[in-house]
């Protein structure tokens, strides 16, 4: 088990942890009805955060970072010796998630997507892990809601007894839900990115050896052109040279902590 605490990536706080240090602390947070922010970020969702100093200490206040991508791994262990064995990958992270809730009786509630997404998504969980209890589901409604509608939602998670929220809103969306609701559910809240549509089916994930290589972008740029383009041409580079300026020490990146609105997004 790897937990090295947290590190400065270009102002953000990344969590030095393998797979079995963050299922662990999710699961015992689980079990002690504690709340508990994870999100797992790749390049994409680090430079949101860069770019956006409020959103980018809303990223330093969750409770648990860790390194989903590859590239953001490797600047780990090129900038901090970290010397991680491998990224914590999003989607596998949900399953081994799921896998733990499963064996030791914890709940699950899943939270964004469409409808449809989440009904393959339920099938697809419960068929391979049969003793997993998924005891509810809410579609993102796609837009902000109101202060009440916010206390509605939260309120139905609670009234489920679920152990554990996955929540699958796309980047930084997901981040800023985490955020925003951690005071109101008393559970850990995993922002878990495309882990929603891979294990429902609906969007194919990138060949191991692509993913292993950094490449996993490519693969899905390649399938995704319009909507990912800006994404990852213009923000890989970006991220790339900014690294590279951490670690040559030409220039600083102080952790953001920015004053946040307490007028929140409220994202549903």
């Amino acid at each position: 088990m790897i937990n090295l605490g947290k590190y400065n990536l270009l102002g953000i706080q990344i969590d030095a942890v393998d797979y079995e240090a963050a299922v662990d602390k999710i699961i015992r947070s689980a079990h002690a009805q504690q709340s508990l922010t994870v999100s797992a970020l790749a390049v994409h969702g680090v430079m949101t955060g860069v770019l956006d100093p409020i959103h980018g200490s809303r990223l330093n206040h969750l409770d648990l970072v860790a390194p989903d991508g590859q590239p953001v791994r490797w600047a780990l262990n090129l900038l901090h010796k970290t010397q991680l064995p491998d990224r914590v990958y999003g989607p596998t992270l949900t399953l081994r998630v799921c896998e733990r809730a499963a064996a030791e009786g914890l709940s699950v509630y899943l939270y964004g997507s469409r409808i449809e997404v989440l009904d393959a998504l339920k099938k697809n969980l419960c068929q391979k892990f049969p003793k997993l209890s998924i005891v509810g589901s809410q579609p993102s409604r796609f837009r902000q809601v109101s202060i009440k509608e916010k206390e509605e939602i939260a309120a139905t998670i609670r009234a489920s007894g679920a152990s554990i929220v996955l929540v699958g809103l796309g980047c930084p969306r997901q981040e800023v839900w985490v955020y925003e609701y951690h005071t109101l559910l008393p559970m850990p809240l995993l922002a878990v990115g495309a882990a929603f549509d891979f294990h429902a089916g609906t969007l194919s994930q990138a060949p191991q050896q692509l993913q292993n290589a950094g490449l996993e972008w490519f693969y899905r740029l390649l399938h995704e052109p319009r909507r990912l383009w800006r994404r990852y041409l213009l923000l890989n580079p970006h991220y790339l040279w900014l690294v590279m300026q951490q670690i040559l020490k030409l220039k600083e990146f102080p952790l953001l902590n920015s004053q946040i609105p307490v007028e929140e997004l409220r994202y549903g």
